[in-house]
């Protein structure tokens, strides 16, 4: 009846923007990413008749409106699959991010995965990954990808069967290096994903969109490194043009975050420097390189006044032992 459970966040490769359905939380179309560590979420759930309601509980601050509600839908999800009397009992979820969250790396993704991991194993699920990419995906759509880890794809569907996570086979996460340059900008990744279909461009990304998942797969299968990060580089660059088309307009980007692309397309450019910026539905930058170049990156992107760290490429989410329980 109690598990724990850790996963790690997700940069979006080839990005979802918008819903088809906001309760199942179902995409337009098809997405790629790669999960980053050591960044990750660790939570611990446990259904009890000792408590007297569901609670949840992310970085000691216990949730209510619109977070309340994301992290209900994955726990009922769960029930709905499980057969085991206990579920009917209330269920405490306490989760904590070794990274910051809503500045655009990704914790939305890992805080879902690991719960719904969590939460298949304490609700007694013989669960696939893939299984478990669909409880995850209610809370979040970036999320179930992060549950299969390392560079996956979340399938576009209108139900479960079709609408899962898989991995993608490929041999790039040996030699890639992340630089995250944080801009500390606080987001509502879903405000831009409810409004993206109004966009005067929504349709034209979504022409390309296909195409676009198709390279992808391809670069990332023939371990094509410059390939893979110059469409992920483009593929930032559409989705933000989408989303500052909406209705509200939002821009998400600052002064720092196109400080750092320029910064990257001139190490690119004057010193042959294999490195490719990408965003999310954030400010801060994911600026993606080779071993080889990991430091000197590193010390470009921190000269545009922001901290950095090095990420490498993360697994999938994995159930951790009892003594890691948060409580």
């Amino acid at each position: 009846m109690k598990a724990t459970a850790m996963a790690h966040p997700i940069q979006g490769l080839v990005k979802y923007h918008g819903m088809r359905d906001d309760i199942k939380r179902f995409p337009y179309h098809d997405s790629i990413s790669v999960c980053t560590a050591p960044s990750h979420t660790r939570t611990t759930v446990e259904f009890s008749m000792d408590y007297d309601e569901d609670t949840f509980i992310v970085d000691g601050e216990e949730l209510d409106g619109r977070a309340y509600e994301r992290v209900e839908a994955v726990v009922e999800k769960a029930r709905s699959k499980s057969d085991a009397a206990h579920t009917v009992y209330p269920v405490r979820l306490e989760s904590e991010n070794s990274f910051p969250s809503n500045v655009g790396l990704g914790s939305s993704s890992s805080g879902f995965a690991a719960a719904a991991m969590a939460l298949a194993e304490a609700a007694d699920l013989d669960a696939s990954r893939q299984e478990v990419s669909t409880i995850a995906r209610v809370g979040s759509a970036s999320s179930a990808r992060a549950v299969t880890g390392a560079f996956s794809q979340l399938y576009t569907g209108l139900n479960d069967e079709d609408c899962h996570s898989e991995r993608i086979p490929s041999d790039l996460h040996e030699n890639l290096k992340i630089v995250v340059g944080l801009v500390p900008y606080h987001k509502e990744t879903e405000d831009a994903h409810r409004e993206a279909a109004d966009s005067h461009m929504f349709q034209a990304r979504n022409a390309h969109i296909h195409e676009q998942i198709a390279e992808m797969r391809d670069a990332l299968r023939n371990n094509d490194f410059e390939r893979t990060f110059e469409l992920a580089e483009q593929d930032s660059l559409s989705l933000a043009a989408t989303t500052m088309t909406g209705p509200s307009g939002w821009v998400y980007w600052q002064p720092a975050t196109l400080a750092i692309f320029n910064t990257v397309r001139e190490l690119r450019e004057e010193e042959d420097i294999p490195v490719y910026f990408s965003t999310d539905t954030g400010a801060s930058v994911y600026v993606n390189t080779t071993e080889e170049y990991a430091e000197r990156v590193e010390e470009a992107v921190a000269d545009c006044g922001v901290s950095t760290t090095i990420w490498d490429v993360g697994g999938p989410a994995k159930l951790l032992d009892d003594d890691q329980h948060l409580f």
